[in-house]
């Protein structure tokens, strides 16, 4: 990816050649650079001790489980170094101790926006993005796959994410979003698991969605307030400092019109396809 705009992401570790800053702090625990080293060469990443054009990730560990809506952090001279490759057309990704962890179990890392500091060559800011520890990679439509007949159970939460008319909603969502350039997303690692999310300004979106053919209709609304309001309020109790907003997509609209009247009243979004109103 180097030399090249990404896409605002670093999907895997596997070929890239990263660059680390010393050690990193991944799940609250400080690494190294030589065990970083070590978990990245398992991975199938290569290294280099310094900035060279063949390093296409940098992991700047000094940002790790820092208070994302400072704007008013200044890093080292490699991020600076960064800045001027990326300014010079040749893009180097940054990620910080979070993402690098991420890419270790498996998910994509938000390649971090830099800014220089106002009246300054010398310093480089790391943007802070609504969503931060919230939101986690680009969400995709899945395959549907098929239940073995003792499969089955009453978790009806897991069995409807396997179903075509939820499939059919994020996508019919994703197509929605995007035409208003916004991208929908998956959850973050440590965040609780919904369904989708976004962000607009400073509003986070947390969204469950819900199929409603082959299934009672208020069982499956009330199963999703009950999950989306779960959600949120997990998320209120963590450090961020994003303002969250609670959704429940419907596969369509509901025949009781009493279920946009409780939503609101709960501080959720109802909203449906194919309109997706409100979002």
């Amino acid at each position: 990816m180097g030399g090249e705009l990404c896409d605002g992401w670093v999907h895997l570790l596997s070929g890239q050649t990263l660059c680390f800053t010393g050690r990193v702090l991944i799940d609250g625990e400080w690494t190294v650079r030589k065990d970083c080293r070590e978990i990245a060469e398992q991975l199938g990443a290569n290294w280099k001790p310094d900035f060279s054009r063949k390093v296409t990730v940098f992991v700047h560990g000094d940002l790790a489980s820092q208070t994302v809506t400072d704007t008013q952090r200044e890093y080292s001279q490699k991020l600076v170094t960064a800045a001027d490759w990326r300014d010079r057309g040749h893009h180097v990704c940054v990620v910080d101790g979070d993402g690098f962890a991420d890419l270790i179990s498996g998910h994509a890392a938000r390649c971090r926006e830099l800014q220089r500091a106002r009246g300054s060559d010398d310093h480089v800011l790391v943007l802070p993005q609504a969503g931060d520890g919230i939101l986690g990679g680009p969400l995709q439509q899945h395959r549907v796959g098929c239940h073995e007949p003792g499969a089955l159970a009453l978790d009806l939460a897991h069995l409807d994410k396997g179903t075509e008319a939820h499939e059919s909603t994020i996508a019919a969502l994703i197509e929605h979003l995007a035409s208003q350039h916004i991208e929908l997303r998956g959850h973050a690692r440590n965040a609780p698991r919904f369904d989708a999310g976004w962000s607009r300004g400073d509003d986070v979106f947390i969204a469950e969605v819900k199929s409603l053919a082959g299934a009672r209709e208020d069982q499956q609304i009330r199963l999703g307030i009950g999950q989306v309001l779960d959600y949120a309020h997990q998320l209120q109790l963590g450090s961020t400092r994003s303002r969250m907003r609670p959704v429940l997509v419907l596969e369509k609209q509901p025949t009781d019109s009493r279920w946009t009247s409780l939503a609101e009243a709960s501080g959720i979004l109802l909203t449906w396809a194919p309109d997706f109103a409100g979002c």
